[in-house]
C-alpha cells in the first residue's frame, strides 16, 4: 500500500514547521529547555491557536475530527525541531481516551475544552506498558488512590487521564485535593517526566467502553505511534544537521563530506530512514481504518524506531567528531529525546513480545 500526504496534511506539515522554523532557533531551544518546568505557555498557546490540540476531537466538539496519520505528521514536525511542547498525552492519547471509555455527557463537557487548549490532560497508565517504578492504582467509587511515575506531557498538565489495567479510568485536575505532582529532570530536557500519587482523591470514572480491553490497547497504541513518529523527526532531524557540519568542516585540506567514509554513513542512515517514514504512516493510517492490523503495526513501528533512532543518534554524532558531544552543537537535545522516546510506554523488545502474542507466535 502507498500513502502519499493529503494537500490538508501538507498544509498542516508546512504551518507547523514554517511557525517553528521562527520561533525556535537553536539558542531560543536551549534557554527554553533550561526551565526546569521543561514546557512554554507561549508556545502551548501558539500550538493551540494552529489547531493541535485539536486534531483529534469531532468536529462537533469543536475539533478537527483528523486522524492519527495527520497526528503523526505533526508529531513528527514537532521532534524535527525538539519543540518543548506537549502532544502525546493532551492532543492523541487523551481525545482518543475520552471518545472510547467516556459517556456521551463527558465527551460533550471535557472535549471542546480539550480541543481549545483550555485542558490539557497528561496520559498516566497505571501498569500494562512494561514501565519501571511505581505504576498503580486502584479506585474505590470516585476515589483514587496510588502512584505513577515517569508521566510523559504531565509537566504544565491542567489534568491527569489515569487509564488503569481493566479498562476504567479516571481522570481528575492536578491540583485537586489528595493529588500531588512532582516534576524531575530527567534525560530528555524538552519533555521532563513527572511522578504523581493519589490519597483518596476525588476522580471522574471512565467506564462506558464496550471492550475495555480493547480501548486501553487503543489508547496505547496511539501513544506508541506517536513516540515512533517523534523518533523518525528527530532522527531526520540530526541526520540533517550531520550532514550539513560535513558540508562545512575541513580536514586535511578537504570538507569531510568529500570522503568516502563520511558518504557511506549518511547515505546508510538515510536509506534506514526513508522506510521507517512508511512504516510509521502504515501504524498510524491502520489505528484508523484497519483495526485488525493496529495493534501489531503500532509495536513494530515503536521498535523499529527505536532502534534505527539508537543508531541514527550514534553515528550523526560521531560525524560531527568531538563537536558532537558539546552543547555548542545541541545535538544533545535531539539525542536525549530519541532515548527517553525508546524506553517511554515500552522499550523495543517489551513491543515486540507484544506484537508477537497478538500474532500467536508466543504465549502471553
Amino acid at each position: 500500500m502507498e500513502f502519499a500526504l493529503t494537500d490538508e496534511q501538507r498544509m498542516l506539515d508546512e504551518s507547523l514547521r514554517g511557525y517553528l522554523a521562527r520561533a525556535l532557533p537553536l539558542e531560543t531551544l536551549k534557554d527554553l529547555v533550561k526551565d526546569a518546568r521543561g514546557f512554554s505557555d507561549a508556545h502551548w498557546q501558539a500550538v493551540a491557536e494552529l489547531g493541535l490540540p485539536g486534531l483529534m476531537v469531532p468536529t462537533e466538539h469543536g475539533g478537527s475530527g483528523l486522524g492519527l496519520l495527520d497526528a503523526a505528521v505533526a508529531a513528527e514536525a514537532l521532534a524535527y525541531y525538539a519543540a518543548p511542547v506537549a502532544f502525546a498525552g493532551p492532543a492523541v492519547m487523551a481525545p482518543i481516551a475520552v471518545q472510547t471509555m467516556a459517556s456521551a455527557a463527558q465527551q460533550a463537557e471535557w472535549l471542546p475544552k480539550m480541543a481549545s487548549g483550555e485542558m490539557r490532560v497528561a496520559v498516566a497508565f497505571a501498569g500494562g506498558t512494561g514501565q519501571t517504578g511505581n505504576a498503580g492504582a486502584s479506585l474505590a467509587g470516585d476515589k483514587l488512590t496510588g502512584a505513577v511515575e515517569g508521566i510523559l506531557d504531565l509537566a504544565g498538565a491542567t489534568h491527569v487521564l489515569v487509564v488503569m489495567p481493566d479498562g476504567k479510568a479516571a481522570l481528575a485536575p492536578v491540583d485537586a485535593e489528595g493529588v500531588s505532582v512532582h516534576v524531575k529532570p530527567t534525560l530528555d530536557r524538552t519533555r521532563p517526566l513527572a511522578d504523581i500519587s493519589f490519597a483518596s482523591a476525588r476522580v471522574d470514572v471512565l467506564d462506558a467502553s464496550n471492550d475495555p480491553a480493547a480501548a486501553v490497547r487503543r489508547v496505547r497504541d496511539a501513544g506508541r505511534v506517536m513516540l515512533a513518529a517523534d523518533t523518525l523527526g528527530a532522527s531526520q532531524a540530526m541526520l540533517d544537521k550531520a550532514v550539513a557540519y560535513a558540508k562545512e568542516r575541513v580536514q586535511f585540506g578537504r570538507v569531510i563530506a568529500s570522503f568516502q567514509a563520511v558518504k557511506h554513513m549518511a547515505a546508510e542512515m538515510a536509506t534506514e530512514l526513508e522506510p521507517c517514514r512508511a512504516l510509521v504512516w502504515f501504524a498510524a493510517h491502520a489505528h484508523d481504518a484497519i483495526p485488525e492490523e493496529a495493534h501489531v503495526a503500532a509495536c513494530h513501528a515503536k521498535a523499529h524506531l527505536g532502534e534505527i533512532g539508537r543508531h541514527v543518534q550514534t553515528k550523526t554524532t560521531e560525524m560531527h567528531g568531538g563537536m558532537g558531544f558539546t552543547e555548542l552543537m545541541g545535538l544533545e537535545l535531539w539525542f536525549k529525546r530519541i532515548s527517553l522516546d525508546r524506553h517511554t510506554l515500552g522499550g523495543p523488545e517489551r513491543c515486540r513480545h507484544e506484537a508477537a502474542v497478538a500474532q500467536g507466535w508466543v504465549a502471553p
